[in-house]
C-alpha cells in the first residue's frame, strides 16, 4: 500500500467517527457556552482537551462553581482508560519513530481507538493513524464552534438529542468487533450493567461509576477473555 493509499484509508475509516463527533460537539459548545464559557474558550478546551465526556464534565463542573483543581483531578481520573489505549495503539503501530509514535497518544480516543484496533486489513502504520485521528480531530472542533455559535438557537429537546449520537455511533464501531466473540460480548454487556447499577442504585456520580465499572470489568475480563479464546470462537463462526 503506497503512502497515499494508507493517508486515504485513514480518512475512510475517520468517516464514521466525524459524522458523530460533530453533532456531539455540537452539545458539548451548548452547554459549554451555558456554563459561562465563551466561544473561545469552549473552542480552546476542545483543541487541548479533546475529550467528550471529560469536556462536557468539566463544563458542567464549571457551571456549578467547582474549583480548578477538582475539575482537573477529576479529568484526570475519569481519562486513566487512554493510558492502556495508548499502549496498545502504540504497541500495535508498525515503523515510525518513537516521538511519532508517543504524539499519537494524543489522538487515541475511545472511537479512533475502537477502529484501529478492529478494522480488519487496515494497516498499522503511523499514516493511516495519524490520517484518521486528524479528521476525528478537525471534526470535533469544527461541531464544538458550531455548538458555541449556536447556542440559543437550537431548542434543549435537539441539543439532549445531539448527545445521544455519541453512545450510539461507539456501539456501531464496537459491534463488528463483537462478532463471533461471545465471552467480549458478555463482558460489554457486564460493564454497562455495573455502570447502571452504581449510577441509578448506589447513586454514585456518573463519572465514577463508568471509572469503576471499566476497571473493574476489564480486570475481570483479563482472565477469561484471551486472545486464544476469542481466536477459537470467531473461528468457530466462520461458515
Amino acid at each position: 500500500m503506497t503512502k497515499k493509499e494508507e493517508w486515504l484509508a485513514g480518512t475512510r475509516s475517520a468517516v464514521p467517527i466525524m459524522l458523530g463527533y460533530v453533532p456531539v460537539g455540537i452539545a458539548y459548545g451548548v452547554m459549554a457556552r451555558q456554563a459561562g464559557l465563551n466561544t473561545w474558550q469552549t473552542v480552546l478546551m476542545s483543541l487541548t482537551v479533546y475529550g467528550g465526556a471529560s469536556e462536557m464534565m468539566a463544563a458542567g463542573m464549571v457551571a456549578q462553581g467547582a474549583a480548578v483543581l477538582t475539575i482537573v483531578l477529576t479529568t484526570f481520573i475519569l481519562n486513566l482508560r487512554h493510558i492502556i489505549m495508548s499502549t496498545c495503539v502504540f504497541n500495535q503501530m508498525q515503523g515510525g519513530r518513537l516521538p511519532v509514535r508517543m504524539l499519537a497518544a494524543f489522538g487515541v480516543t475511545d472511537e479512533t481507538f475502537a477502529v484501529y484496533t478492529t478494522t480488519a486489513n487496515a494497516p498499522r502504520t503511523p499514516r493511516y493513524f495519524f490520517s484518521m485521528a486528524l479528521c476525528s480531530y478537525l471534526s470535533w472542533a469544527l461541531g464544538s464552534w458550531l455548538g458555541a455559535i449556536a447556542t440559543g438557537l437550537l431548542p434543549p429537546l435537539i441539543t439532549a438529542a445531539l448527545g445521544i449520537s455519541l453512545y450510539a455511533m461507539f456501539i456501531g464501531l464496537l459491534m463488528p468487533g463483537l462478532h463471533g466473540n461471545g465471552r467480549l460480548a458478555a463482558l460489554v454487556v457486564l460493564t454497562a450493567l455495573c455502570n447502571t447499577v452504581l449510577c441509578n442504585v448506589v447513586q454514585l456520580d456518573s463519572g465514577w461509576s463508568m471509572i469503576l465499572s471499566t476497571l473493574g470489568c476489564a480486570a475481570l475480563g483479563s482472565f477469561f477473555v484471551t486472545p486464544n479464546a476469542a481466536g477459537e470462537e470467531n473461528s468457530h463462526a466462520e461458515p
